[in-house]
């Protein structure tokens, strides 16, 4: 695995781009598990079944796998140069500033490695950090998160002492809040009209004083062009009950993805529910 990922990481993105969109194809059409979460959950978010979106968003999965080795191995300064255009950088600046903490929050969306790495060209950042599954490419992610200005926190109770020290020292603080959290760290929130583990963790640093938060996410640009980043305010902002918190986090996150669709991880299986977790207390019909 090893191997592959930096023989990968030698080619130009454009070759990684075409061959992920071939990738993403062949699995579509082969993985029938897949075809039809993929199917479901998109149908669900756009209110529509729409076939020709289903095969742009299965080739978009795959442009995303096979640019991680790009964009984990090639030299950040190359890394960052592939970012042709940046829209609301500003808001992180004035937070700066102002000497305000940074929370950014990144979903599923694009090529979502990327933004740490650009923030991290700028200021420092600390982003969560949750081992992948496959142990073998553990050492390679780490490889890709932990460089120049780039650090990680652990996603167990260190890593968010970690987190909240790093927002009080003024510092960023990145994640990715629409991963599925384990037992007794999520309440059940509304994701596009059905009811999704949310993890409680991004409400909870939102709370620390003085920080600002804002939603990065770097669209990616056709033909291995290079990547958009657009940074945004969100549109709710974050009081009440944990519940009700990370229910105003999933809607500033819908509103992302329906700028671009075709570009989030429909294939990440969002609405699952954790071993130990109780099902919400909702009709059978909402979770059809």
């Amino acid at each position: 695995m090893h191997f592959l990922f930096r023989v990968l990481s030698r080619l130009p993105l454009r070759w990684l781009h075409l061959l992920g969109g071939w990738a993403g194809w062949l699995v579509l059409r082969c993985d029938a598990s897949y075809r039809r979460r993929l199917r479901a959950n998109l149908a669900r978010a756009v209110g529509r079944d729409d076939p020709a979106l289903i095969g742009e968003a299965a080739r978009e999965a795959g442009r995303q796998a096979l640019e991680l080795p790009w964009v984990w191995l090639r030299p950040a300064a190359e890394v960052v140069a592939a970012v042709h255009r940046v829209e609301g950088w500003e808001l992180a600046e004035a937070a700066l500033a102002e000497g305000r903490g940074l929370l950014f929050l990144t979903p599923h969306l694009g090529c979502f490695e990327i933004t740490a790495q650009f923030i991290a060209s700028r200021t420092p950042i600390t982003v969560l950090y949750r081992p992948p599954r496959k142990a073998v490419l553990q050492p390679l992610m780490e490889a890709g998160r932990a460089r120049g200005q780039m650090r990680t926190a652990p996603a167990d109770l260190s890593g968010v002492r970690k987190l909240v020290k790093t927002l009080r020292s003024r510092e960023a603080v990145g994640m990715l809040p629409d991963q599925a959290p384990g037992v007794g760290e999520g309440v059940w929130a509304p994701f596009f009209g059905r009811p999704a583990w949310t993890m409680t963790l991004a409400a909870r640093l939102a709370e620390v004083r003085d920080v600002a938060v804002i939603y990065v996410w770097a669209e990616r640009l056709p033909r291995g062009e290079g990547y958009v980043l657009r940074f945004s305010e969100g549109n709710e902002a974050l009081a009440g009950t944990p519940e009700e918190r990370c229910a105003a986090i999933n809607r500033d996150i819908e509103r992302l993805i329906l700028a671009c669709p075709a570009q989030y991880l429909w294939g990440y299986d969002r609405y699952k529910r954790p071993k130990g977790v109780s099902a919400p207390d909702v009709p059978a019909a909402e979770e059809a």
